[in-house]
């Protein structure tokens, strides 16, 4: 602990630089006690103080550094011509009219209604007994299963998982038609027999993993069966997936981008990543000298490290943890998933993995929300952001017309903004650490195809946090499951301008839906469906 120095042996410039420095300290403090609080009330069980975010507004930065719209034209246009998805129904009305009147054809109104009513069919199927005593039923309709038909069940799904309604308020809403459900057989509706569901979500995931240039990632906390989690976003303009689970750590992630595969691979890439992570290189010999490559699960695997005496070591780095990562990493390089993709984060340390690049509204809001204290350390501020503001709309500049005179300017430019020193110590700090995720900030100057944002992931990620406060979390694991499922599907149908209902239609075989293919062969042909 450094000495206290005597106050009133202090000129008055060097009080005020004092106190700057512990105003800053404390404020460092009372964030470190808040999230030790969070910690502690996490480990015992209890519910943590509601998220309020502080009075800070959004930085702006992407729609400020936006071209400007053009001006409106003063005439209002109007909405345009009205065009219903489903087959117009002609009633002619006609009038009394006056002897000697002229008949000059009839004037179009057109009028969009709803009807929404309970209906309920017995079915009486035949049955026979054959000469050779087989009993045989005739078959119910296609689309048919169980006692509940393919409209309400599309219609029960639709209304929760898309519409964000709550299981209470559907039931309500269902028993008032008249339909008699009971609250069990709502949940059934919802939880149960959709495994061809959750497998197509898994289709997607893996379509856009080994088809597209560049992924955006993102989490949220979850909870599931009375347990804080976290919930794990992957996505980009074609499609989004989710998936909830206990932890967010780079295990995790990593077991996520096998897209349900459950291999443990040692190839290249895996050996490249445990030497980058600090694994001795006589352990992953040890490893390259067995002659099994590939083990099918995580036992297999384990057993396989006990073996070779990985359990027995009590050293850092874990040696179990860096080659179970990179056996991990390895199985997704294997599976040809995230092939030459980019990985666009928030700098969340799990998703640092391959070719990484960071999101620069992350990066400036860092800039934005520090504490300031006098009127140089808001002068300062003001300057930095004013700087990053105007880079910032030179890289979307660059993204249209890319070049290699104009990326060594841009990277020359960002080391005078991040190299500079503004006489705010916490601000310089800030500057050093950014500056040292140059490659990341940049990775946009080698690959102008990706976003240098991931606005898309937020905005995605979103309909799980409504999901979240509106019913909490789930119960069961096949609860969490389809919860996770159905909102990937619906936000992919989204993205591909595929109706949710259609989708939905074609799945239970309603009469008269459209036609929707796997969802997957969508995202893999990069075209929305006709």
């Amino acid at each position: 602990m450094p000495p206290i120095p005597t106050l009133s042996a202090l000129s008055r410039p060097e009080l005020e630089a004092l106190l700057i420095e512990l105003f800053g300290e404390v404020s460092i403090l009372k964030q470190t006690v808040a999230e030790l609080r969070e910690e502690i009330a996490r480990l015992k069980g209890l519910k943590g103080r509601p998220d309020i975010k502080p009075g800070i507004k959004p930085s702006g930065m992407e729609k400020g550094t936006a071209p400007p719209k053009p001006p409106k034209e003063a005439k209002r246009h109007g909405r345009g011509k009205v065009a219903p998805r489903v087959k117009v129904e002609e009633k002619v009305i006609g009038i009394e009219a006056p002897p000697g009147s002229v008949f000059k054809g009839h004037e179009p109104f057109l009028v969009q209604d709803l009807v929404i009513s309970a209906n309920a069919t017995c079915y009486l199927r035949e049955r026979w007994i054959t000469p050779d005593g087989r009993t045989i039923l005739a078959p119910l309709p296609q689309g048919i299963e169980g006692h509940f038909g393919p409209e309400l069940r599309r219609f029960v799904l639709m209304q929760y998982h898309q519409g964000q309604s709550t299981m209470p308020r559907l039931l309500d809403f269902s028993q008032s038609l008249g339909v008699a459900i009971s609250k069990r057989q709502l949940v059934r509706l919802l939880n149960e027999n959709h495994e061809r569901f959750i497998a197509e979500a898994r289709d997607v995931l893996r379509a856009g993993l080994e088809t597209s240039p560049r992924v955006t990632v993102d989490d949220t906390g979850a909870r599931h069966a009375g347990k804080n989690g976290f919930c794990t976003q992957i996505g980009n303009d074609r499609f989004a997936w989710f998936r909830s689970r206990s932890s967010k750590n780079r295990l995790n992630f990593l077991d996520l981008l096998r897209a349900g595969f459950t291999d443990y691979v040692l190839n290249d890439e895996a050996y490249v990543y445990m030497r980058k992570h600090g694994l001795p290189g006589a352990l992953i010999a040890l490893l390259a000298g067995c002659p099994q490559t590939r083990f099918a699960d995580r036992a297999t695997w384990m057993a396989h490290l006990d073996q070779l005496g990985f359990t027995a070591l009590a050293v850092t780095p874990d040696p179990v943890r860096v080659a179970t990562e990179g056996a991990l990493r390895g199985s997704v390089q294997a599976h040809e998933h995230l092939r030459d993709a980019v990985i666009l984060s928030d700098d969340a340390g799990q998703f640092n993995i391959g070719r990484h690049a960071l999101c620069w509204v992350h990066a400036e809001r860092l800039v934005h929300k520090l504490d300031t204290f006098n009127d140089q350390h808001r002068a300062a501020q003001t300057q930095v952001r004013g700087l990053i503001w105007d880079f910032y709309a030179d890289l979307k500049a660059y993204r249209l017309k890319p070049g290699k005179r104009r990326a060594s300017a841009l990277r020359a430019r960002f080391d005078r903004i991040f190299l500079r020193r503004t006489g705010f110590a916490t601000l310089d700090r800030l500057l050093v650490r950014l500056h040292a995720n140059k490659a990341e900030l940049l990775m946009v100057l080698e690959r102008p195809e990706i976003p240098l944002h991931t606005n898309g992931s937020e905005n995605d990620i979103r309909c799980y946090v409504t999901r979240r406060k509106i019913s909490s979390g789930t119960r069961s694991d096949i609860g969490r499951d389809c919860r996770d499922a159905f909102l990937s599907i619906a936000k992919t149908c989204d993205k591909l301008g595929v109706a949710v209902w259609d989708y939905l239609g074609s799945r239970f075989r309603v009469v008269g839906a459209a036609v929707i293919a796997p969802l997957d062969h969508y995202v893999r042909a990069r075209v929305r469906p006709a």
